[in-house]
């Protein structure tokens, strides 16, 4: 693993790196969750959800024989103050790869993987939306900007190829609120194609950005039913040869 330093406001902050070499090293996939939280907040589905379902990801490919590289990053300073802000640790990582010209193909970003409610309602939308998708929050969402829909495209076939969990996607404006909220934004301002996997946040989540937000209200069989998808996909996407 390694440590990225940068400085923001006089504090010492720094994203994770692991990287996965492939038989084409330029070429690279990055999976990347965001291990700060909200003030106040334990954070259990935001972002625990997400740095766990990093972890296993990592384990889970780490016997494959990839054919581009996967870079499995832990970002700093996703929450506010710094969200939308050059201080983003996935910002300064973005316009880092991209002053450098990496090859960068696609970002996954994980953003909350632990909610899933099979309850009818219980799954909201931006205004419009509703009439289009399910009203129960028993899916994972794979969400992307315009520019990014090809990619979303494929990262969504790859894991309908795995497996059997619901999914659905969205390509939208980045201007439909919880569209960029996340990562995934930092990609798409340094001109990569990114692509947010999410259980919708505050869509769908009472405990979004509380302290109400604990490790006893996670759907452990569900997430780990996504996680396990997202690991084969992320190696169907990156040319796996080796075992699943």
């Amino acid at each position: 693993m390694q440590a990225l330093a940068y400085e923001t406001q006089g504090v010492r902050c720094e994203n994770l790196e692991v990287t996965l070499a492939g038989a084409e090293p330029e070429r690279i996939v990055i999976v990347g969750a965001h291990y700060d939280t909200v003030a106040g907040s334990p954070g259990a589905d935001d972002n625990a959800s997400g740095v766990a379902g990093l972890i296993e990801i990592a384990r889970a490919l780490r016997p494959m024989s990839l054919g581009c590289t996967v870079k499995l990053v832990a970002f700093v300073n996703e929450e506010p103050p710094f969200f939308f802000s050059r201080d983003m640790g996935s910002m300064v990582y973005a316009r880092a790869a991209r002053r450098r010209g990496d090859d960068i193909r696609l970002m996954l970003s994980l953003e909350m993987l632990g909610c899933y409610p099979d309850t009818p309602g219980s799954q909201g939308y931006p205004p419009l939306l509703r009439w289009f998708y399910p009203d129960r929050g028993n899916f994972i969402a794979f969400v992307s900007n315009l520019r990014s829909r090809r990619a979303l495209q494929a990262v969504v076939q790859a894991f309908r190829s795995v497996s059997d969990f619901p999914a659905e996607r969205l390509a939208s404006p980045a201007i439909v609120p919880g569209v960029a909220w996340s990562d995934q934004l930092s990609f798409w301002r340094a001109g990569y194609a990114a692509v947010m996997v999410t259980d919708t946040a505050f869509y769908r989540n009472d405990h979004y950005h509380c302290a109400s937000d604990t490790p006893e209200k996670l759907d452990y069989r569900s997430m780990a039913r996504v996680v396990d998808g997202l690991a084969q996909a992320v190696g169907v996407l990156a040319g796996q040869s080796g075992p699943p």
